[in-house]
């Protein structure tokens, strides 16, 4: 898919790795409708894509919210004419030990609440906006294309019993989407990050972050502009579909 001209909606845009997503393919001429809950961090991620020339529109909305996900993508079908591109990047961590015990005393569990919510925004809410968008693109005869974000804690992670189930739901997605719409032109791709250097990573002690690129081949954490490019590669590779792409410096080797 050549990306001059395309509208790509991205969730979680206004900062991170939406941000980062967001700028890369403005920079290659995409029109963007970009998704967040932040209205401030939103709005700042607007005006720099605008600054770089292209056509970007703001959208406040709850993915994990099946009516707002409707109104959602009508309004960026009122907006745009409809979608070519979706990047569901959007996603949240509330991480916790299955069971917490001292000396064989229960202390803490994770919770029913702290695992739901992490379902709801990082499964469900890929599931609704992948829905809404892939109708959107067969209603109106619109090859395009999915580009989910997963994680290497699809594997297991210890503390991420609910982020781990939802990424690597996210992957079995991915996969059975890019079977389902196959007939329909539409492409279906995943990304797994390993540890990115992000503001949440950068609060961290300098003896952790030293720790953790210890253990990566590279010796470094990735950037945030590595999934971007990764997103713009899926996104120009017309035979990349169903496969999950693992970009984290080897730490999977």
């Amino acid at each position: 898919m050549q990306i001059q001209d395309k509208v790509i909606a991205i969730t979680g845009a206004g900062q991170g790795l939406g941000k980062a997503m967001a700028l890369t393919l403005a920079s290659q001429g995409a029109k963007l409708a970009l998704v967040d809950r932040n209205a401030d961090a939103l709005e700042r991620a607007v005006a720099e894509c605008r600054k770089l020339g292209v056509r970007a529109e703001g959208y406040i909305a709850d993915i994990a919210n099946e009516g707002e996900v409707e109104n959602l993508f009508a309004r960026i079908e009122t907006a745009f004419g409809g979608v070519d591109a979706l990047v569901n990047n959007a996603g949240i961590i509330r991480d916790g030990l299955l069971v917490k015990a001292k000396d064989g005393v229960i202390e803490g569990k994770l919770s029913l609440s702290d695992w739901q919510k992490v379902i709801d925004v990082n499964l469900t809410g890929v599931f609704l906006c992948g829905r809404e968008a892939a109708a959107q693109m067969v209603q109106k005869g619109r090859p395009g294309v999915i580009v989910n974000i997963s994680s290497i804690s699809r594997n297991g992670n210890m503390g991420q019993s609910n982020y781990a189930a939802a990424k690597a739901g996210v992957a079995a997605m991915t996969v059975t989407w890019a079977k389902e719409l196959a007939r329909y032109g539409i492409r279906c791709a995943a990304i797994a990050p390993g540890f990115i250097a992000t503001d949440m990573t950068a609060s961290m002690k300098p003896e952790v972050i030293a720790k953790i690129e210890s253990g990566i081949p590279l010796r470094k954490m990735g950037l945030p502009e590595n999934i971007a490019q990764t997103v713009k590669f899926i996104l120009e590779n017309d035979y990349l579909t169903g496969r999950v792409l693992e970009i984290d410096g080897g730490l999977r080797l």
